[in-house]
């Protein structure tokens, strides 16, 4: 189970992966659980991005509301 401050950071990340600190403490939770992933981009920066399994938590979430 997802804490909301979990769920929090995986919207902000499908909305706004640039505006996300990459040292949250939510961050590893979301990465082990293969809910994100790490773009490396061609600046040499990292940015996290959402996996598909994300992306489907998301839509469930969606769908209840």
């Amino acid at each position: 189970m997802l804490s909301p401050h979990e769920f929090a950071t995986l919207m902000l990340i499908k909305n706004a992966p640039d505006q996300i600190e990459l040292g949250r403490a939510e961050l590893d939770a979301l990465f082990e659980r293969q809910l994100i992933s790490l773009e490396n981009l061609a600046s040499g920066r990292s940015r996290p991005r959402i996996t598909s399994d994300g992306d489907s938590i998301l839509k469930a979430i969606a769908r209840m509301r």
